[in-house]
């Protein structure tokens, strides 16, 4: 069955939900600690609906996504409304506490599994289903976002998850999850239904599953599924959302459903055109970039946008996916350089070009004359701009050979180690960073402000150093950090020192839940002025005999945290990246480090979603860290960090990194990482968390030796490491103290 429904133009597929100024983010974390109640906390998310929803009206979308908004992750709320939250939280009668234990867990419940959304730096919840999960339907969030936005007048689109993602990334125990989707169709029926009968005249399903390698017969679930849901008498017309790549068969196996509509990311390269079975539907053309922040070529997207009018019933421009994944706006970067800033296209703006692009389609060209000029004299600009090409960068890396990315045999270099460094069995450590106290946040407040000198600031910082050493010493770790007080943001903090990076003031973007990055913007060629972290760490090395981690952050992370230049392939970027970091190992190393942590935790992250695209990715993310890695000598202890991804798929690449040792994120997932590591032959050493930082739960010492016990099984004692999952940032001091305390007594029963 077709629904009667009317077409709309001008679309962004999903919006950000932190506020342009992080309001969300403070309402959250004042509720959490007790300074304000539940009704503060949804006048603010109200308020931040309203405003957006009627800015985004007002700038001429004729349709507006609704329910994207969330207190903290969007399969979080997914689960919410199929009634699939966890039995461990059922017992919390507070619906608001119940939801934030499944996302953060308690003191006596433990939270769901996070990890990364496709290849983003978005962290989702990872939904549980076992055989006594029973699913039933919980729409009353959605139908009060909607009901807000028909009161405001504003043309509404609910968004949802749609059946096929949301089973493909749940966690169920027999791994059979799209097994379960009889039970859950009857419910996306029923939800159809009250969706239309509260105004909705279209409903978004978002599938981004559909743009990764799917079989024959997940093929053919989609199909059917979405025969069964366009076949419904009584619904609004059905959107069904794929982004973040090509959906390649399942586009044509959607075209041949009775569906109205398909949005497509056309960034991705996906080409449409070739699909009669589209003449029948409204394509959504994502032609306006979502996930970066480049000015788009309006010239070249109208081109691909007309060219579709010929091939589908309608055409609507959109932006590729959700605004979710970059800064809501230019305004606040006054900083920028005028040049650069001219390149670029936040929130706001794409929202600008996709009103633009959609105007040139219905009133002519000429009607948008202006904009079209100022998008072009932008990309004369930034093409012919000295610092997108350094030559003497480009000439030390034409001379690279196969000898600069290797080191000696991993077992040359643990005997010298071993002597050079003289740890216990099982030593203890932590991954990097120490809360973020206010004292370090006001301190870097006034140096901002002007108030104080960068004298003053870096003595505030040698002091907040001093005392990280003294607590790690009087704790008993065996290897031990600085704590990174002067570091903002492990990404950041490199791209201030690094030509060729620009930072914004207020380029705020969700990682997850309340965390929030401003990633820096890779504009150009990659240098290093001078050493970036040599004076903290020999500061730190100089309070205490025991060794301190030098602590970098490694070439991929730094690409999958930034917004990254498009002019030339990842992997260039990438050994321009390496080649800086490399020559700061040197120089830490000459400083008496010992021991050298490079951090990796987006490795898994940037993998391609199509396996075909993977073995390329895989081997120059692989030669850019070995490059940055190698030039040190064989007595030096090379570490890297990786946390809160799927690695099952790039085991091989872990060991290819060929660091002396790998902790990982591995408390939420129980050590599942650990068989993979043994099936792929994993011989190096290794640091699995032994507890969840990102929970504000203190592990008692008995859950902590359990969780090293179960690890012992796994890995040999002279190659296991003791350490918790990730840094702790984003931890209190108290709870940090009495964590580590446990963790050092665990380690100590069981040597």
């Amino acid at each position: 069955m077709t629904v009667s429904h009317t077409p709309f133009t001008a679309t962004v597929l999903g919006l950000p939900r932190v506020g342009p100024n992080r309001e969300l983010k403070r309402a959250t974390e004042s509720y959490w600690a007790g300074r304000a109640d539940a009704a503060h906390l949804h006048a603010v998310g109200r308020e931040l609906r309203r405003a957006q929803l009627t800015e985004l009206a007002a700038a001429g979308l004729d349709s507006v996504p609704v329910g994207t908004f969330s207190y903290y992750d969007q399969m979080l709320d997914t689960a919410e409304l199929l009634g699939a939250l966890p039995p461990r939280v059922a017992g919390i009668a507070d619906p608001l506490d119940r939801y934030f234990a499944a996302a953060r867990g308690t003191d006596t419940v433990a939270p769901l599994e996070m990890t990364k959304w496709f290849d983003t730096n978005y962290h989702y919840l990872v939904p549980e289903i076992d055989t006594d999960t029973a699913f039933s339907l919980h729409p009353g969030k959605l139908l009060t976002e909607l009901g807000e936005a028909i009161e405001l007048g504003v043309p509404a689109r609910p968004v949802v998850i749609g059946p096929i993602t949301f089973l493909k990334l749940a966690k169920a125990a027999d791994n059979a999850a799209l097994e379960r989707l009889p039970e859950l169709l009857p419910l996306y029926l029923d939800l159809l239904a009250q969706l239309a009968d509260a105004g909705a005249q279209w409903v978004q399903l978002d599938e981004p599953v559909l743009v990764t390698d799917l079989t024959e017969a997940e093929l053919a679930l989609v199909g059917r599924t979405y025969s069964a849901l366009s076949a419904a008498q009584h619904r609004p017309a059905i959107l069904v959302a794929t982004y973040f790549g090509h959906p390649d068969a399942a586009l044509a196996v959607l075209a041949d459903t009775e569906i109205e509509g398909v949005a497509v990311d056309l960034t991705a390269g996906t080409d449409v055109a070739a699909l009669p079975a589209l003449a029948r539907k409204l394509v959504v053309a994502g032609v306006v970039d979502g996930r970066n922040v480049w000015r788009a070529d309006l010239d070249a997207a109208l081109g691909t946008l007309v060219t579709l009018l010929g091939s589908a019933e309608s055409v609507a421009v959109s932006s590729s996916c959700s605004l979710l994944h970059v800064p809501y706006s230019l305004t606040p970067e006054t900083g920028l350089d005028e040049r650069l800033r001219s390149w670029l296209a936040f929130g706001a703006e794409k929202v600008g070009e996709v009103r633009v692009l959609a105007t040139a389609l219905t009133a002519g060209v000429d009607a948008v004359a202006d904009e079209l000029a100022a998008a072009r004299a932008a990309a004369d600009s930034r093409r012919t701009d000295p610092r997108l090409h350094n030559d003497r960068v480009r000439s030390r890396l034409a001379a690279l050979d196969e000898n600069d990315l290797t080191r000696s045999p991993a077992d040359e270099r643990r005997v010298l180690q071993r002597d050079h460094l003289d740890l216990p069995v099982l030593p203890t450590t932590t991954i990097g960073s120490y809360p973020q106290t206010s004292t370090i946040r006001l301190a870097r407040a006034a140096l901002r402000k002007g108030e104080i000198d960068q004298a003053e600031y870096e003595r505030r910082m040698r002091a907040e150093i001093a005392d990280v050493i003294a607590l790690q010493e009087k704790l008993g770790l065996d290897v031990l950090v600085h704590g990174e007080p002067e570091r903002n943001d492990m990404v950041q903090y490199f791209a201030e020192l690094l030509d060729g990076f620009a930072v914004t003031e207020a380029g705020w973007v969700q990682s997850y839940g309340t965390r929030c990055v401003r990633p820096p913007i890779l504009f150009g060629d990659v240098t290093r002025p001078e050493a970036m972290t040599l004076s903290w760490i020999g500061y730190a090395q100089s309070l205490t005999t025991k060794p301190v981690k030098g602590m970098l952050t490694g070439p991929v992370t730094i690409l999958a945290w930034s917004f990254v230049r498009d002019d030339q392939p990842l992997g260039d970027s990438a050994r321009q990246v390496a080649l800086a970091i490399r020559d700061e190992t040197v120089d830490l190393e000459a400083g008496g480090a010992r021991i050298i942590q490079v951090d990796e935790p987006a490795l898994r992250e940037l993998l391609p979603l199509r396996a075909a695209e993977q073995p390329a990715y895989l081997r120059w993310s692989v030669d850019s860290f070995r490059l940055a890695t190698a030039g040190v000598a064989d007595t030096t202890q090379v570490h890297t960090h990786l946390c809160y991804s799927e690695f099952g798929e790039v085991i091989s690449a872990i060991a290819g990194l060929d660091a002396d040792v790998t902790s990982i994120e591995a408390a939420r997932s129980h050590m599942e990482v650990l068989d993979d590591l043994n099936a792929a032959g994993f011989a190096l050493g290794v640091g699995p968390g032994v507890y969840d930082i990102h929970s504000p739960r203190v592990p008692s010492v008995e859950e902590i030796t359990t969780s090293l016990s179960a690890a012992l099984k796994a890995v040999p004692a002279e190659r296991l490491w003791v350490n918790p999952d990730c840094g702790l940032k984003t931890r209190g001091p108290v709870e940090v103290e009495e964590s580590l305390r446990n963790l050092v007594t665990a380690a100590a029963a069981l040597r």
